[in-house]
């Protein structure tokens, strides 16, 4: 109680923006968001892919085939066998994540993990969580694995232990996000390797990420996996990149979508 009140004196002396809207923030239980920005985070309906669950254009690509799967999960090698990705990533949470990921503000974990949290299937099973790791030099760089964050709360709920010392990444790769996406299936070539291989043989691996893109970085992992023996590769996470007008108009901020070169990275 007295620390919501300090809390509510403070932002009245020193106001501090949303970071979606730049509405001065009052009482909301999100820092750096108003209610009415968190709240436009929405899990993504409507058809998709079965394999990757990626947004279909119309709804009559499945209306003869429930499990009709996209372009690329057609034409692509896959190791994975699912995955779940529930958010379209834009603003706000587009926002939310780099402020996470980029700018160290880790007080975000709880409410990011509890957006994944709400929109698990309850088919989902898993024997162990691994988040996709980092290289030694970017966590030294970052200081933390925003995949990880995100596992030790998923793990928690799913009552699933957390592996993050087996799978590790072995090469200083470029940045996916740096890279055309012909040279994203490239740039991860033999940059990921296990400690323990036995550790996975037979075991339903639930593979933890921030953002699915391409999914070449999930993919890369789950290769390794399936070679040790895991059994399943599910990739879980929090938001995937969609294509342009799939994303419902809810989703646009109170005054339209803003730039945010700060949060660039």
């Amino acid at each position: 109680m007295i620390l919501n009140v300090l809390r509510q004196v403070s932002r009245l002396l020193l106001p501090i923006p949303c970071t979606t809207c730049a509405q001065p923030l009052a009482d909301d239980p999100v820092p750096f968001f108003c209610r009415p920005c968190w709240a436009l985070i929405r899990p993504l309906r409507g058809s998709a892919c079965a394999r990757c669950r990626r947004p279909l254009a119309s709804p009559t690509a499945l209306s003869h085939s429930p499990t009709h799967e996209c372009h690329d999960c057609r034409t692509r090698k896959l190791y994975y066998a699912e995955v779940w990705a529930p958010y379209a990533y834009c603003s706000p949470l587009q926002d939310a994540i780099a402020l996470f990921k980029y700018h160290g503000k880790v007080s975000l974990a709880d409410a990011l993990a509890t957006l994944l949290i709400q929109t698990l299937p309850p088919q989902l099973e898993g024997d162990v969580l691994m988040p996709i790791p980092l290289h030694p030099n970017r966590l030294r760089q970052r200081e933390f694995n925003q995949s990880l964050l995100l596992a030790d709360r998923v793990a928690a709920v799913l009552k699933c232990p957390v592996s993050y010392r087996n799978l590790v990444r072995t090469v200083d790769t470029e940045p996916q996000t740096t890279l055309p996406r012909s040279a994203r299936l490239h740039n991860l070539h033999r940059a990921f390797a296990l400690h323990e291989p036995q550790e996975v043989a037979g075991k339903r691996i639930l593979l933890v990420d921030d953002v699915f893109t391409t999914g070449t970085t999930s993919n890369e992992c789950a290769r390794i996996l399936c070679n040790a023996g895991a059994a399943r590769v599910t990739v879980l996470a929090l938001a995937r990149s969609v294509e342009a007008g799939i994303v419902p108009e809810v989703w646009l901020p109170p005054s339209g979508p803003r730039s945010h070169p700060e949060l660039r990275a």
